[in-house]
């Protein structure tokens, strides 16, 4: 796990990240609906299950985009992690309560695939907000609400906080116009994100979930 500093007096943003995080102190959320089509075929097909499949297509194109993985490190200095795991919910439907576990991120989809299937076995029956101990603080949340598929949500707190990463929510999959579609939530804070970095992580997920070469790999 490494985190690189970002270099302040030559970083492109300095004055936008300035403006945001000591003045405007802005954060925003976009909600798009993503096409999933092929890749709902393609699980069902493989026999695969959705919810790590598509966590492996978010928290992968996280990775691949160092706006999402912005936080600060024990000396207060911003920078970036250089991968984020995954820190996701499970639901326990005999109390309709949730956990938040994590799994360890890896760049081959069987892997990380297992790890997540693993984990969710193992945690299925562990209550608890946090049931799977840590170490570090690379994990970006992630969320999904099967019940329902929204067109907007939004996230309000009472105190400010220091976390830079995106906190991201998807709903549950339906027919649309002859697309499986869903919709897809993203919290993001506007020091470290604008409306470019947020549309290309949105693009970058459609794009990955539109070409599987990374499904077929044994």
């Amino acid at each position: 796990m490494a985190f690189t500093v970002i270099d302040m007096e030559n970083w492109e943003r300095k004055e936008h990240y300035q403006y945001y995080i000591n003045l405007v102190k802005a954060k925003y959320t976009v909600t798009a609906e993503i096409d999933v089509t092929k890749l709902v075929s393609e699980i069902k097909h493989k026999n695969l299950k959705f919810y790590p499949t598509f966590l492996y297509a978010i928290i992968y194109n996280i990775n691949q985009n160092k706006e999402f993985r912005m936080a600060y490190n024990e000396a207060g200095e911003l920078g970036y992690w250089d991968i984020c795991h995954p820190s996701y919910t499970i639901f326990h439907n005999d109390d309709k309560t949730f956990s938040d576990i994590w799994s360890e991120y890896h760049c081959s989809f069987p892997i990380f695939y297992n790890n997540v299937i693993k984990d969710m076995k193992q945690y299925q029956n562990i209550k608890g907000i946090k049931t799977k101990p840590r170490t570090g603080q690379n994990y970006c949340p992630i969320s999904c609400v099967p019940w329902l598929s929204f067109t907007s949500i939004n996230y309000d707190t009472f105190t400010e906080n220091k976390m830079l990463l995106p906190i991201i929510v998807f709903g549950k999959y339906h027919k649309h116009h002859n697309k499986i579609t869903l919709p897809f939530s993203i919290f993001v804070n506007h020091a470290v994100a604008d409306g470019y970095h947020t549309c290309k992580l949105i693009q970058d997920i459609q794009y990955f979930i539109n070409h599987l070469d990374w499904l077929y790999i044994d």
